[in-house]
């Protein structure tokens, strides 16, 4: 009898620190950025055709989920719990599509499916998407680089590669990404205005555009 009491007081007690144990679980919080929509596009008095972009390509580590930062140039950490709701390469993919869309430069904007059906094929790259906690302050660093294929002659139209920082007044991680929020939209039109004004200009067309 009393080895029966006792297990049963040991079962209890183990149920209780479980309980407690699971109580205590921390879950992941996930975040996505929020640009502003652009504008309705213009009506497309001299289309040039249209373009295709392709899934932009980022390193490794963006491709992980957490988000990144760093203590050092060359030191890279990941938030265990603060992570993107969607990968950033489609984020960025998606709103140059809709940035280059609503700018009236091309008859359509779509991405890449692989078929030769559009005049020009963008391929860019997700350079960096991160945290600096190092020099002082907590930053944001958004960088991108992208360039412009004609597909009927293969030549290299446009090519452009920026990089933006953002300053954090508030050392949490929602506040980091809301800064990122801001640098990125920075970022894109920074890397995608000198395609409408290239075109406008004319220094885009069937050669390389001058940067």
């Amino acid at each position: 009898m009393k080895n029966t009491v006792t297990r049963i007081v040991f079962c209890v007690a183990a149920l209780v620190i479980l309980t407690g144990c699971m109580g205590r679980v921390k879950h992941p919080s996930y975040y996505t950025l929020n640009l502003l929509a652009p504008p309705d596009p213009p009506a497309v008095q001299n289309p040039h055709g249209t373009l295709a972009i392709r899934e932009f390509r980022a390193p490794g580590y963006l491709r992980q989920g957490a988000i990144v930062y760093k203590t050092s140039p060359e030191q890279i950490g990941f938030y265990a719990y603060h992570r993107w709701a969607i990968d950033p390469r489609d984020f960025v993919t998606n709103a140059i599509i809709e940035r280059l869309h609503t700018s009236g430069v091309f008859a359509r904007v779509h991405p890449y499916d692989g078929s030769r059906d559009a005049d020009y094929v963008l391929s860019g790259r997700l350079e960096k998407l991160e945290e600096l906690d190092y020099q002082g302050g907590v930053k944001v660093e958004v960088a991108l680089s992208a360039e412009m294929t004609s597909i009927a002659t293969g030549a290299i139209v446009w090519s452009n590669t920026v990089s933006e920082i953002g300053d954090v007044n508030k050392r949490d991680v929602p506040t980091v990404v809301s800064e990122m929020n801001q640098t990125m939209h920075r970022a894109i039109e920074k890397l995608v205005t000198p395609v409408s004004a290239g075109w406008v200009a004319g220094t885009l067309g069937d050669h390389k555009a001058s940067r």
